[in-house]
C-alpha cells in the first residue's frame, strides 16, 4: 500500500509556471534523498508531462506527493487537465506518434524515465497522468 506523506498542488496555466513546478519536484526529490540520476529522470519526465498539459489542454493541475511503500520512498506526480482527451492511448504511447508534428517521444519517453506510469483519458473531458519515481528504484 502506498501512503502519502506530503502533497502540494500547483496550477499550471502558462509557460512561466513550469520552472517553479520543476524546482518544487527537485526539492521533494532531494528531501527523500533521491540520487541525482533518478532526480534527473524524474524532472525530465515531469517537464515533458507538464508541457504536454500546457500544449494540448491549455494547462491544468499538477500534484506533487512524497509517498512511501514499505521501506521505499518516492515522488508521485499527477497531471490532470480538462482538455480534449486522447482518443487512442495505445497509439499515443507509441514512439514516433505525434499529433503536432513533433518527435513523438513525450508520453512513451516519460514512461521510460519513471518506475510507475498510468494514464486515463476521456475524450472531451480531459486526461490524467500519474507517475512515481522511487528514490531507490
Amino acid at each position: 500500500m502506498i501512503i502519502t506523506l506530503f502533497k502540494v498542488s500547483m496550477r499550471i496555466e502558462r509557460d512561466q509556471d513550469v520552472v517553479p513546478f520543476r524546482n518544487r519536484v527537485k526539492e521533494y526529490a532531494v528531501k527523500i534523498k533521491m540520487g541525482i540520476v533518478n532526480q534527473t529522470k524524474l524532472i525530465t519526465a515531469a517537464s515533458e508531462l507538464v508541457r504536454n498539459m500546457l500544449k494540448y489542454a491549455k494547462g491544468g493541475e499538477a500534484l506533487i506527493e512524497i509517498v512511501t511503500q514499505g521501506r521505499y520512498n518516492g515522488v508521485r506526480l499527477s497531471f490532470k487537465d480538462q482538455g480534449s482527451g486522447i482518443s487512442d492511448i495505445d497509439l499515443a504511447m507509441k514512439d514516433g506518434y505525434s499529433t503536432e508534428k513533433s518527435l513523438g517521444l513525450g508520453l512513451p519517453g516519460a514512461k521510460r524515465l519513471v518506475d510507475d506510469f498510468n494514464i486515463i483519458s476521456n475524450v472531451g473531458h480531459g486526461t490524467t497522468v500519474v507517475v512515481i519515481k522511487w528514490a531507490n528504484g
